[in-house]
């Protein structure tokens, strides 16, 4: 496979080449042209002399035409006017008003008879105005020019004046010859700076490869690539180029924390399930302790087993491959029965837990993962608010959108760690010594972000240390942009409700 350089050497070369082509052959078109038009010009000249010759002849007092001394031959032209019509070139003729040629150049003398023949006719056909007419002879092809000499009112004389055409219909030696010169040297220059000018455009690009397989080692992506100041599409491709490593570097981070904190969080279960099963396999162990190993050791395969479901669930998530089964969900419901599991969960803590809003909204969704979401939020509200704390639970309707808001008065979150709250495993330090004791994973907040974002909305918090955090989802109304509700789907469910009759419809309002 040739390069990109040798690619662009020959096609410049092929477009120089076509270019020359058509250089040629319009500077060759133009030539004739213009000779053409010089050749219109001396024959209208050459007329014009004639017409003054015999004039000239005239005015002198000497007869232009001389009578025969032999009465069955015609009148000749007289010495003085042969001698100015002898001056011209090319093929002059000039005929008495009986139409007899009483002068014929040495020109048309030569002409054969057939040709001879051809050129009278045509000029006793020709009209006498500044008008120029082709003619075709056998052996050239010539321009004629006519005027007419009057001498009385029944007398006058024709004259014809005609150039070749043989000098502007083929082209001339002195033209082809340099040409055929020139042109070789011509394509020699063209490949040579052409292969020298696409080297020198594509060194930039052989540097870019270059530092580009220096990182591509995955140990360098801090690295990046140098962006020149030209401002070009080199530029422009640097510059994309970076902000993809920029993103792969990112990701093999994320990727690397999250194999080892992965590996973290199954460690230490696996360990003391091996305890475990050691101390109960003991020969020495009694079945009351052998009871209590194996209950730890279930213990720590639930939880197991539930950071593993957890880290298939983003997987799934992250490939698309996590269907959700949509359909209308009213909140208000769903919120009362999280509260009430927020308060059981809070009574032994001894936290105050309030919902001060519970407006009712209508949402399309998964009502299985929408109640993960919120119970998410309010167990992590509980788990990091000290004793004595206080939680609120809100749902607020707004004209297109519904806001689930979850707010305590909890440990917070520093200001820096904030843009890391969402990532998977990501726990700040006071954070971690608290999941520690309650058991948790990191992933909460990563898997509900992604379930607020799969209906269409969104998770935000806000937080201060030491002042406690407030976390909001904002969800789309069912039947509003981004809600997965179509028109069509809205107008079935209301033709179905419509249908119902009015004591099901009452009950399930109640």
């Amino acid at each position: 496979m040739s390069s990109i350089r040798a690619r662009l050497t020959r096609a410049w070369t092929a477009a120089f080449l076509l270019t020359l082509f058509v250089f040629s052959l319009t500077l060759l078109a133009v030539r004739r042209e213009t000779l053409y038009r010089e050749l219109e010009a001396r024959v209208q000249v050459e007329a014009d002399q004639a017409v003054r010759a015999i004039n000239v002849a005239r005015n002198t007092g000497t007869e232009p035409v001389m009578a025969q001394k032999d009465r069955l031959a015609g009148p000749s032209i007289g010495m003085r006017m042969s001698a100015f019509l002898s001056l011209l070139e090319g093929y002059v003729l000039v005929q008495d008003s009986t139409g007899y040629d009483i002068y014929a150049s040495p020109a048309v003398q030569s002409l054969s008879t057939d040709d001879r023949n051809t050129f009278s006719t045509a000029a006793r056909a020709a009209h006498a105005d500044r008008a120029l007419r082709r003619v075709e002879l056998h052996s050239d092809e010539v321009l004629l020019a006519t005027r007419v000499v009057p001498l009385s009112d029944n007398a006058r004389y024709r004259v014809y004046a005609a150039l070749s055409t043989r000098n502007i219909t083929y082209t001339p030696p002195e033209l082809i010859g340099p040409m055929f010169v020139i042109t070789p040297l011509l394509l020699v220059l063209s490949v040579t700076f052409a292969y020298l000018i696409a080297g020198r455009a594509f060194r930039p690009i052989d540097v870019l490869i270059d530092q580009v397989e220096a990182i591509t080692d995955g140990r360098s992506l801090h690295s990046r690539l140098g962006v020149a100041a030209a401002g070009d599409e080199l530029m422009r491709l640097s510059e994309t180029l970076n902000a993809f490593i920029g993103r792969l570097e990112k990701s093999f981070g994320a990727l690397r924390r999250f194999t080892a904190d992965a590996s973290h969080e199954l460690k230490t279960p696996l360990a003391v399930i091996r305890a475990d099963v050691e101390r109960a396999m003991s020969p020495s162990t009694t079945e009351v302790d052998q009871a209590i190993s194996l209950e730890e050791a279930l213990q720590q395969v639930t939880r197991m087993a539930d950071l593993v479901d957890s880290l298939l669930t983003l997987a799934r998530a992250d490939e698309g491959r996590f269907d959700l089964f949509r359909e209308p969900v009213e909140l208000e419901p769903l919120a009362r029965e999280v509260l009430e599991t927020a308060r059981l969960l809070g009574e032994d803590q001894g936290l105050e837990i309030d919902a001060p809003v519970l407006e009712n909204a209508e949402v399309l969704g998964d009502v299985t993962r929408l109640r993960q979401l919120f119970l998410n939020l309010v167990t992590n509200a509980i788990k990091y608010t000290p004793r004595g704390g206080k939680v609120e639970i809100a749902l607020a309707r707004d004209a297109a959108v519904v806001r689930f808001s979850v707010k305590d008065s909890g440990i917070g979150i520093a200001a820096a760690d904030l843009p890391h709250i969402f990532e998977r495993f990501w726990r700040a330090d006071r954070v971690r010594s608290r999941a520690s004791e309650r058991g948790g994973f990191g992933l909460g907040l990563a898997i509900s972000q992604w379930i607020a974002q799969a209906h269409g909305g969104t998770l935000e918090v806000q937080s201060r240390l030491t002042r406690g955090s407030t976390f909001t989802v904002t969800l789309p109304l069912a039947g509003e942009p981004g809600s997965g509700m179509t028109g069509e789907y809205q107008s079935v469910v209301n033709l179905v409700e419509s249908e119902m009759p009015e004591e099901v419809g009452g009950g399930a309002a109640q």
